[in-house]
């Protein structure tokens, strides 16, 4: 039997060469139980940025990751071994409430949706957040009460546990201090061991691009959602990508409580949602249901999906997952009750008329986190009550003194500075620009 040597390991990838998948075994395990040292970690991931992985190294480091922690027995909770288990992952936007609604639609429609989410990162929000904006919702059951809602419910959305891929975790954090997060390879793993520690038999990806995701270029963008689909499915997860745009706020709110109140109403008045919104959702609610093998195909399940919505069906789940997680059995009856927003609100005019033709979206999720919508510190709170409503879409017409947003501040200065924030952000012209499908392109498995 050979002896396990770290830095034998990092040579043969600082060399170019491949590793085997024992030893990637062998490395995540020291990762997890602390054998193996900061500075080794750190170099292997190094030798990995510049050097990249195949995608059966990919997927042995996001399996040696996924089962250094709990990973979900279907079976063992009573499911039947062909059930459709199926997720989504979103890389992160700003407005960004899609797994709210797509959850429920397709739990109406046959899946099974077992979907750990996260907070915010940077200037995107995150569902986790936005979910604790409801009193007494609890993200963090235990494996058979997340698995009963699942059963039960049809879908469950609780945050990463502390036994969640472990090794991901301590990996996460030297990469962040040694610039080798934005290795591909790394983003892949780290992804896709959390995802699959649920236990999924299918995955369907929300690759966003645009000046408001962290992949602001297609080419980068189609680079993470192929390493994505290629790493998954070598993995035994069946895995479809969306490639989707984000160079505008995706739907009219950004904020936590907010973005609550658009979801409710999409859910139970969706003739009124925002077209974009609404479209990105019925999209990837297909491609979990094709996919997972809960309806046939494409159209039928797309089909399933506009009659659970237009039904009120998926409302009705949105509202059981919600009391079956603690949170209040009259949230649509006494929503703004349950979740009351700031006080101070204020319109974000523009001053002159013409046509909305640009948006830094990233902006105005920083505009967000500026009012206290996000961290500046990962052991701050979130503010909930705060955020943006009436967010303009690209190509609508305003005129001087009506409102591109508005504003909901602690405090006036908070205020203020939001609105300078979102005025800045936006830009006129006097044509009607020419505005990018919501979905640009699919990477199949």
């Amino acid at each position: 039997m050979s002896v396990f040597i770290p830095q034998e390991v990092i040579r043969i990838k600082r060399d170019g060469g491949t590793i085997a998948s024992t030893d990637i075994e062998k490395f995540v395990a020291g990762i997890t139980d602390g054998s193996v040292t900061d500075a080794q970690v750190s170099a292997l991931a190094m030798a990995i940025f510049f050097n990249g992985m195949s995608p059966e190294e990919g997927a042995a480091l996001t399996l040696a990751m996924r089962d250094s922690g709990d990973v979900m027995d279907w079976q063992g909770f009573g499911f039947d071994a062909d059930a459709p288990i199926v997720d989504k992952h979103s890389t992160g936007g700003v407005g960004d409430k899609v797994s709210l609604m797509l959850a429920p639609i397709v739990a109406a429609c046959g899946g099974f949706v077992p979907m750990i989410s996260g907070r915010g990162l940077g200037h995107t929000g995150g569902t986790l957040d936005k979910l604790e904006s409801i009193p007494g919702y609890d993200p963090y059951p235990d494996n058979e009460m997340f698995a009963g809602i699942v059963r039960d419910v049809g879908c469950s959305i609780i945050g990463q546990t502390g036994n969640l891929a472990p090794a991901d975790k301590r990996f996460y954090g030297i990469r962040d201090v040694t610039a080798t997060v934005e290795s591909v390879p790394l983003i892949t793993a780290s992804i896709l061991s959390k995802k699959l520690s649920a236990g999924l038999g299918a995955l369907v990806m929300d690759v966003k691009c645009g000046n408001g995701a962290f992949m602001d270029s297609m080419e980068k963008a189609e680079e993470l959602a192929g390493s994505i689909v290629r790493v998954a499915t070598a993995a035994g997860t069946p895995t479809t990508a969306l490639l989707t745009d984000m160079n505008q706020v995706l739907g009219t709110t950004a904020g936590n409580a907010v973005e609550i109140f658009e979801t409710i109403e999409f859910l139970t008045n969706p003739g009124q949602a925002d077209a974009r919104l609404k479209e990105i959702t019925l999209a990837l609610a297909a491609h979990m249901l094709a996919l997972s093998k809960a309806q046939p195909d494409l159209k039928t399940a797309r089909k399933k999906a506009e009659e659970a919505l237009n039904s009120g069906q998926a409302a009705d789940i949105f509202a059981q997952m919600v009391v079956a997680q603690g949170g209040p059995k009259d949230l649509y009856e006494r929503a703004t009750k349950h979740m009351p927003l700031a006080p101070v609100v204020k319109p974000v005019t523009l001053g002159e008329a013409g046509y909305i033709s640009g948006m830094d979206t990233r902006a105005i999720g920083m505009a967000v986190v500026a009012l206290g919508g996000g961290r500046t510190n990962p052991a701050h709170d979130v503010d909930h009550s705060v955020g943006l409503t009436g967010i303009c879409q690209l190509g609508d017409r305003l005129e001087a003194d009506q409102p591109a947003a508005m504003v909901y501040a602690k405090t006036e200065d908070a205020a203020d500075a939001a609105i300078q924030a979102v005025r800045a952000s936006v830009s006129l012209s006097d044509t009607s620009p020419d505005v990018s499908p919501i979905v640009a392109k699919i990477i199949g498995g």
